[in-house]
């Protein structure tokens, strides 16, 4: 089982250079100390802040300075873009009528990184 996911839990992407706060607005309505995050918290900006600097080179950024740099990989700074929700959340926990997420769930960047949660933020509510 793993721990529900939380406002103020930490996560990183594959490709950044830094963890980041996971931000949850308090629309689901539920809340322990912090408001409980569901598959759909996965608004970039929003939810999912920046990682410091991006080095995947499917980011057009990175490309772009990569090869002004003759090919020596260039991280840039990071914006994640995402377009799926968080996979594959809790089963049986509702939340607002959408899935729990759980601190074993990940998310893909459209850039390829994944993204998933270092510390869920509480460690007492346990969710499959």
């Amino acid at each position: 089982m793993g721990f529900v996911v939380c406002g103020g839990a930490m996560c990183m992407c594959s490709f950044g250079a830094a963890p980041s706060s996971f931000m949850v607005t308090p629309e689901n309505q539920v809340m322990t100390m912090m408001p409980i995050a569901t598959i759909m918290d996965n608004v970039s900006m929003k939810n999912i802040m920046p990682f410091g600097m991006c080095s995947s080179l499917a980011n057009p950024q990175v490309a772009s300075a990569t090869a002004a740099a003759l090919g020596v990989l260039t991280p840039m700074p990071c914006i994640p873009v995402i377009t799926a929700p968080w996979t594959p959340g809790s089963a049986t926990v509702l939340i607002a009528n959408k899935p729990a997420l759980n601190n074993s769930s990940k998310l893909i960047c459209n850039w390829g990184g994944v993204i998933q949660i270092t510390n869920p933020g509480t460690t007492n509510i346990q969710v499959p």
